[in-house]
């Protein structure tokens, strides 16, 4: 007897207000690694009105270097499209408060040996109903907001705003993706826009959604339900960093331990350890090793060994989750130092983490997206005797 049934995941767009936040934490970690590679930094971001507030630590390996967080946050703010007053939220007239400090010395100590920077647990996934290695639903809704903001950007839709969301469902067939039964979509506008629904349908939904995962005549969209969008970003909303943790990760699918990513350098293992798991998830996978897998790492700040390590195949593994456990502890070195090593991770790489995703996406020459590498696929069939 088939089973079914419908799953959903969201995105947002680069100009949703707790994306805001994400891409400003995570420029001001660029800046500081491009002066300052061994820095340890943990930057808060909040955007509210026509406010921006900075907040946290910066661990300067040597004397701290002068930076301009300000001009940093203004100029992420300008890239992304806050670039007019009657947005209500602008790079060139927002207040921007800095409350960044020095790293404690409780927490720097147990991070210069190569320890974790916190405790936790973290996550990977991957299954192979993509050629990204992603869950469809997800991955459809990534590509639906970063059309958002292209046709934004490109002058093709003018008329639209920074902020904006995506949500997709698809129905599952006996655990593979069978058709899109539907998609909402919530998209900023300028306002008096004539025949809206219909050029976001034609614009952004049907370049998109693939032909043969759904019927034209049967589909359901729902474009800007509330029926107007024009007070949106951080005027409509506050935005946080680190508050769309399953729009960064997999929409739902598979476990989360709840650590964020934006604004952390990588001796954060809520950071670099998802990253790692992710990277061991997806060449497992990419070995045939599995159809889907979930692979969970935990820490204890200051401990540089992963306190427990967990493979969990869902019953699609060629070979017993423990067997698989072993031979990842082979292959990979799970260390915080063995992690950002292996991975490059000391680098100013992560603003284009910071929306649409921080997997799925294509490894970069410069290091950024290592972690979607499937390097390590013949490594992972001799450990189990493949």
């Amino acid at each position: 007897m088939s089973h079914s049934h419908l799953f959903t995941s969201e995105s947002v767009t680069e100009g949703h207000p707790d994306k805001v936040s994400d891409q400003i934490s995570d420029a001001v970690l660029d800046a500081v690694l491009a002066v300052a590679p061994e820095s340890f930094v943990a930057c808060e971001t909040l955007v509210a009105r026509n406010t921006c507030v900075l907040a946290g630590e910066i661990g300067w390996p040597g004397e701290p270097v002068e930076l301009d967080f300000s001009g940093i946050a203004r100029d992420t703010i300008r890239r992304i499209g806050y670039d007019r007053p009657e947005l209500g939220f602008d790079a060139d007239t927002c207040r921007i408060d800095v409350r960044l400090h020095a790293q404690s010395d409780d927490i720097r100590m147990g991070v210069v040996g190569g320890g974790a920077g916190d405790q936790g647990m973290m996550f990977g996934y991957a299954t192979d109903e993509t050629d990204s290695y992603m869950p469809l639903p997800i991955s459809l809704a990534h590509q639906l907001t970063r059309r958002l903001a292209d046709v934004r950007h490109s002058g093709e839709l003018p008329w639209l705003r920074p902020d904006g969301k995506a949500q997709v469902t698809v129905r599952y067939a006996d655990g593979s993706p069978s058709d899109i039964t539907t998609v909402v979509l919530s998209a900023q506008h300028d306002d008096n826009i004539d025949d809206l629904h219909e050029k976001l349908i034609s614009h952004v939904i049907r370049p998109i959604l693939p032909a043969d995962l759904h019927d034209p005549d049967r589909i359901e969209f729902h474009i800007n339900p509330t029926g107007r969008f024009v007070t949106g970003g951080p005027l409509g909303d506050a935005g946080l960093t680190g508050r769309k943790i399953i729009v960064d990760t997999y929409g739902g699918f598979g476990s989360h331990g709840g650590g964020a990513f934006s604004g952390k350098d990588p001796s954060k293992v809520d950071r670099s350890a998802c990253y790692a798991a992710r990277w061991v998830a997806k060449n497992v996978v990419g070995a045939g090793l599995a159809h889907r897998v979930q692979v969970q790492l935990a820490y204890a700040i200051g401990v540089a060994q992963p306190v427990s390590v967990m493979v969990e195949t869902f019953g699609t593994g060629v070979h017993r989750d423990d067997v698989l456990e072993d031979a990842v502890m082979k292959v990979f070195d799970l260390t915080p130092r063995g992690i950002i090593e292996a991975l490059s991770l000391r680098r100013p790489i992560y603003g284009r983490t910071a929306a649409y995703g921080h997997f799925g996406r294509e490894p970069e020459a410069d290091g950024a997206f290592s972690w979607e590498r499937v390097d390590r696929v013949d490594d992972l069939k001799s450990a189990v005797g493949a």
